[in-house]
């Protein structure tokens, strides 16, 4: 089972990008982030024509998740986190799709830092927390999948001068994260490579990509039951340099 986490960048504009990374790797899960599509214009039947069922939970303009699964509609279970009744962005939808409890989780970028935008990440931060908790206690298999707006560690970005200042690698983001891998998750990309090195994403500017200057933010995260199903993990890094990529290659995850 392949479980792809995906920040399109706006799913109107990489659509044709989209299908291609369905049609060529025929993924058996994708979660997507950044839709910036509402819920009446996420193009639902190119996505079936494709062979994937979906569930999504839009937002106009900006962000936005949702699952995918070929050849069968996933069961959603959850959208949001609970917390802040306030809170309307679109950033978490839970599904289940055959057996396995999947995740689409697009974290709140927190720029600039100091400010609102930083003290809403690490609210959002402690949401996920306690949700992740309610999960494990399932004793189901879980992934936890999508951009999470954090470099892990120094060895997850091409300079740590470079990100010293960005809410992506501040010390509070990077104690989130750690707090809620220790509740018992397992990062499959970095078991998988324990060195870091690897990157999930480059942005436009200063000619990122092809200085290959990128950083580790898109992360899976698995429960106890799916990490024993682990197989491998990995970055389809090519569909990056396509032409109208995302900034973001897809990241995946296969469990027995």
């Amino acid at each position: 089972m392949k479980i792809v986490t995906y920040n399109v960048n706006g799913i109107k504009a990489r659509l044709p990008r989209l299908l291609e990374y369905l049609a060529e790797q025929q993924p058996d899960v994708v979660c997507l982030q950044e839709l910036k599509a509402s819920d009446e214009t996420f193009p639902v039947k190119d996505i079936e024509a494709a062979g994937y069922g979906a569930v999504w939970h839009g937002q106009k303009s900006w962000n936005g998740v949702a699952v995918l699964a070929k050849g069968t509609a996933p069961v959603e279970r959850q959208r949001g986190l609970a917390g802040e009744v306030e809170d309307e962005h679109s950033r978490y939808l839970e599904a289940e799709v055959g057996g396995t409890v999947i995740a689409s989780i697009y974290l709140p970028n927190g720029n600039p830092q100091p400010g609102p935008k930083f003290d809403y990440k690490l609210r959002w931060i402690d949401r996920l927390r306690a949700r992740a908790l309610d999960l494990l206690a399932e004793e189901v298999p879980v992934v936890l999948a999508g951009d999470y707006n954090v470099i892990p560690n120094d060895d997850d970005t091409y300079s740590v001068r470079a990100m010293q200042e960005d809410a992506l690698m501040q010390p509070e983001s990077r104690a989130g994260f750690r707090s809620l891998v220790a509740q018992g998750w397992t990062d499959a990309l970095r078991t998988r490579n324990p060195k870091g090195g690897i990157w999930t994403f480059w942005d436009y500017q200063a000619g990122a990509w092809q200085r290959d200057a990128g950083f580790r933010i898109d992360h899976l995260l698995l429960s106890p039951i799916a990490a024993d199903r682990l197989v491998d993990a990995g970055v389809d890094k090519d569909y990056r340099g396509r032409e109208k990529a995302s900034d973001h290659a897809p990241t995946w995850v296969r469990l027995r």
